[in-house]
């Protein structure tokens, strides 16, 4: 469910802002001066603010310059006011849109949508970019330019260690056979020729470039007459 914060201290406008959010399935909370905006957005994350410019105690562009001091969530400013200065002003002080009133709902509607469409894409590309990289303790494993780091040093591995420790840390805590570890790292035809040992000498040869003691391994582990598993620190 979307939330949404409109702020006019005008209430018949609010109103009829809230009934029709809300008849989207919108969560819709209302402010009616600058400063229990100000308040609202400190309190809950909004996925889109509704800010008028002329406002008691503090005007749309201070409460925009306010937000914007803690938090990067989405706002349109609402301006009884056509001149470009005015819109200028409202995207400098840091709006992501600005609707001239008189307005549509359908209008104010189709803005909220569209930025959150905008705002999901970023979202799900950041979280994307994130999974990249796998962060555990000290180490450091970064999947898209196959590069492992401990305490900030970069440690060479040969492409089956890489790909023996990046299936492990991608998920940590699962107990892999050898047989799997076989299957998954150095292909399906694999287990018809390989000898399953190849997977024990390539983890021996993963601990002694990783771990700080590998006689007593801090990130692959050993789940004796199971095979192996990654403990995320």
């Amino acid at each position: 469910m979307a939330s949404v914060l409109v702020v006019d201290d005008e209430k018949l406008i609010v109103k009829g802002m809230r009934f029709s959010l809300e008849q989207d399935g919108m969560e819709v909370d209302c402010a009616y001066d600058g400063e229990e905006a100000i308040n609202l957005a400190k309190q809950k994350e909004y996925d889109v603010v509704l800010l008028d410019v002329m406002l008691p105690k503090y005007d749309g562009y201070e409460v925009c310059q306010a937000i914007r001091e803690f938090s990067e969530m989405p706002i349109i400013m609402l301006t009884a006011k056509g001149n470009d200065m005015d819109k200028i002003l409202g995207l400098e002080y840091g709006a992501d849109d600005y609707i001239t009133k008189p307005f549509n709902i359908l209008e104010v509607k189709a803005r909220i949508k569209a930025i959150m469409r905008r705002n999901s894409k970023k979202n799900k590309r950041d979280s994307q970019d994130d999974s990249q990289v796998v962060i555990a303790g000290d180490l450091k494993l970064d999947r898209d330019s196959r590069r492992v780091f401990i305490a900030e040093k970069e440690i060479n591995l040969t492409a089956k260690e890489f790909d023996l420790l990046e299936l492990l840390t991608c998920n940590p805590g699962k107990v892999y056979s050898r047989e799997q570890l076989l299957t998954y790292v150095w292909g399906n035809k694999a287990m018809d020729t390989g000898d399953v040992r190849t997977v024990d000498v390539h983890v021996r040869r993963l601990r002694e470039k990783i771990e700080p003691s590998p006689s007593d391994p801090k990130y692959v582990h050993t789940k004796w007459g199971v095979g192996y598993y990654f403990c995320k620190q």
